[in-house]
C-alpha cells in the first residue's frame, strides 16, 4: 500500500510476476477491495489479506506499528512470522520495514544488527552493504555483514566463491580507521574469500563481488551511482544525440551499443534490497518503484526464500561461533598445560 506510486503500480507488478510463476503464491496485503480492483483478472495463485492501514512517511515507525495493528507492513510481516508466507516485499516506509523485521521477526542468533544490501548494476553487478540500517557499525558488525553478503551473493546472485572486500581509503589490507583494521583481522580469521580493501574508484572495476561498509558510506555510494548513471545516460548522451542532425545520425549508428549500456545500468532489474540478519526474508524496494521494479522485487524475495538464505546465514554463524569457541577452548587448555603457560595479567 505504500511507496510513491502505491498499489496502482505495485499490484500490477506483483500480479504479473504471479502470472509468470504459477507454482508460487503471491499474497497481496492491504485494502482488499482496492487490491481486487487493481488486480483485475489475477490468476488463481494470487491471494488477498486485509491490512488497510498505512504507515505514513512522517510517522515514527515503531510507534506507528504499535498503534496500527492492521497496517499492511505489520500484517504482511506477521504472515512470515506465523509461517503463512515465506518473504515480505515492500515499497513503503523503509523505517517501518526495518521496525517490522526487528520487532516481529527478530534478529538471528549471533547477529547484533541486520544489514540492508543492494545489488549495484553494471557490466558485472556486485552487492553493497550496509546501505541504510546502521550508521554507526562496529568492526564486529562489518565482519557479520561480510559473511551474510557472501551467502546472498553466492545463493541468490549465483556468484561462486564471492570475493569480499571492505570499502576504505586505501587498497592496502587493513588501511583505514581502527574499525576497518579490526574488521580486517576478524574477516581474515574466517573462510571467506576476503581480498582486503577496495577504494571508491575500484567499484566500477568490479574487483569484488561483495563490498562492505557502514550505512552512511553505503547510502552515499548508491545514490551517487544512481545519480551519475542517470545524468550520463539521460542528460549528457541524450542531449548530444538530440543536438543536431549529426547527433541524430550518430545515434542511429550507436543505438545498439547505447542500449546495451542502458541495460547494464538498469537499476530496476536488481529489484530490491534484502534486509539480511533477520528471521525471514524482508525485501525493501525503492519507494519510487513502478510495476516493472515491483516485479523484480517479488522475484528477489522468491529467490531469497527458495535458496534458504536466512537458514544458511544462521547455520554459517553457528559454525563460525563453534569454531571460535573451539579456538578459545584450545587456548584455555594450552594455558592450563603447565607453569610455563601461566600469565600474570589475568584472563
Amino acid at each position: 500500500m505504500g511507496g510513491d506510486h502505491g498499489a496502482p503500480e505495485v499490484v500490477p507488478g506483483a500480479v504479473g510476476w504471479a502470472r509468470e510463476h504459477p507454482a508460487d503464491t503471491v499474497i497481496l496485503v492491504g485494502d482488499v477491495p482496492l487490491l481486487r480492483t487493481l488486480a483485475g483478472d489475477a490468476p488463481t495463485n494470487v491471494e488477498f489479506v486485509h491490512g488497510p492501514e498505512v504507515v505514513g512517511m512522517e510517522e515514527h515507525p515503531a510507534r506507528a506499528l504499535a498503534r496500527k495493528k492492521l497496517s499492511s507492513i505489520r500484517v504482511a510481516t506477521e504472515l512470515v512470522k506465523n509461517g503463512q508466507a515465506d518473504a515480505v516485499v515492500t515499497a513503503g516506509h523503509t523505517g517501518a520495514g526495518f521496525a517490522a523485521a526487528k520487532l516481529i521477526l527478530g534478529t538471528l542468533p549471533g547477529i547484533d544488527r541486520p544489514a540492508l544490501a543492494v545489488q549495484l548494476p553494471g557490466a558485472k553487478p556486485f552487492l553493497l552493504l550496509d546501505i541504510g540500517a546502521n550508521p554507526d557499525s562496529t568492526a564486529e558488525n562489518l565482519a557479520q555483514y561480510a559473511r551474510m553478503g557472501s551467502i546472498f551473493a553466492e545463493r541468490v546472485m549465483g556468484v561462486p566463491n564471492p570475493r569480499v572486500a571492505l570499502l576504505s581509503i586505501g587498497e592496502e589490507k587493513g588501511k583505514g580507521d581502527a574499525r576497518i583494521s579490526r574488521a580486517t583481522e576478524l574477516i581474515d580469521q574466517t573462510d571467506l574469500n576476503f581480498i582486503g580493501n577496495v577504494e571508491g574508484r575500484d567499484l566500477t572495476r568490479f574487483v569484488a563481488d561483495v563490498v562492505v561498509c557502514d550505512a552512511v558510506v553505503g547510502n552515499v555510494v548508491i545514490k551517487f551511482f544512481e545519480g551519475l548513471a542517470s545524468y550520463i545516460l539521460k542528460d549528457l548522451l541524450a542531449g548530444e544525440f538530440r543536438r543536431n542532425l549529426r547527433g541524430k545520425l550518430a545515434y542511429l549508428l550507436l543505438r545498439p551499443g547505447v542500449e546495451r549500456i542502458r541495460t547494464a545500468f538498469d537499476y530496476e532489474v536488481v529489484g530490491g534490497s534484502p534486509l539480511l540478519g533477520v528471521r525471514g526474508p524482508m525485501i525493501i524496494t525503492h519507494g519510487n518503484a513502478k510495476r516493472r521494479m515491483a516485479w523484480w522485487a517479488v522475484d528477489v524475495g522468491a529467490r531469497t526464500a527458495r535458496e534458504r538464505v536466512t537458514e544458511l546465514i544462521a547455520e554459517s554463524l553457528g559454525l563460525a561461533e563453534s569454531a571460535a569457541d573451539a579456538g578459545d577452548a584450545a587456548q584455555a587448555a594450552d594455558g592450563a598445560a603447565g607453569p610455563d603457560h601461566f600469565s600474570t595479567s589475568g584472563g
